[in-house]
């Protein structure tokens, strides 16, 4: 069968390119000991994420907080988190040698996430920036992922088609966002849910390293397409 030749690589940032948990527990917590909270753990914070701030938020608090509360530890994390959203969070080793491989080849490169869009383009410009130019977050107006607008905006600023572009991430919710964006789907395997997990939610196509992703786009795999 031959297969698609794709020119565009949409990635998920948390969990897929960057490993942010630590940052993010740190910030969680920071924000609830600030109202009195008890402290979330580090694997606690890693199952919350993937839907935003606000549901970061919304999951880290007491069940019964109410609802003017929740908004005021989200807007205390905001503060502290864009402080400090780059103090401990690095690149997944091997992330920088595959997308020097992709860009070399060709491909141009995204960046769509549910953090919030001035983290997302902070950590972009500090990590990615002459690999990525197009990095958009959670934003007033856009409706976040699984949605597919993020992805759609990113390929109208790369000038893409969906038939040119190719999406990788580390989730559920970028499962189903690729789906609804109608686009193909690589789920890596380090990132803050397990294979298994994966593979339950609708996962096909698998990465365990980014030396996989560059083998399976630049190299063609019969199971991307």
């Amino acid at each position: 069968m031959e297969l698609r030749p794709y020119k565009c690589v949409i990635f998920d940032l948390d969990g897929t390119l960057l490993d942010t948990l630590d940052d993010l527990t740190d910030s969680v917590n920071q924000a609830l000991s600030a109202f009195h909270f008890p402290a979330r753990t580090k694997e606690e914070v890693r199952h919350f994420v993937g839907n935003g701030i606000g549901k970061l938020i919304e999951r880290a608090v007491p069940h019964e907080t109410n609802r003017e509360t929740v908004k005021a530890v989200y807007d205390y994390f905001c503060d502290y988190y864009k402080e400090h959203c780059q103090d401990k969070t690095r690149p997944y080793d091997g992330i920088e040698t595959m997308l020097d491989d992709l860009k070399k080849q060709g491909y141009k490169l995204a960046i769509v996430s549910n953090k919030a869009d001035f983290a997302v383009k902070e950590l972009n410009a500090c990590f990615f920036e002459k690999w990525i130019p197009v990095a958009i977050g959670e934003r007033q107006g856009v409706a976040r992922k699984p949605a597919p607008d993020t992805v759609i905006e990113a390929m109208k600023e790369l000038h893409m088609q969906k038939e040119d572009c190719i999406y990788v991430g580390d989730s559920d919710v970028d499962i189903k966002t690729a789906e609804n964006a109608g686009l193909p789907c690589i789920s890596v395997t380090w990132g803050f849910r397990d294979a298994a997990f994966l593979k339950e939610n609708g996962a096909q196509i698998f990465a365990s390293t980014p030396e996989e992703i560059s083998k399976r786009i630049v190299g063609k795999c019969s199971d991307v397409c």
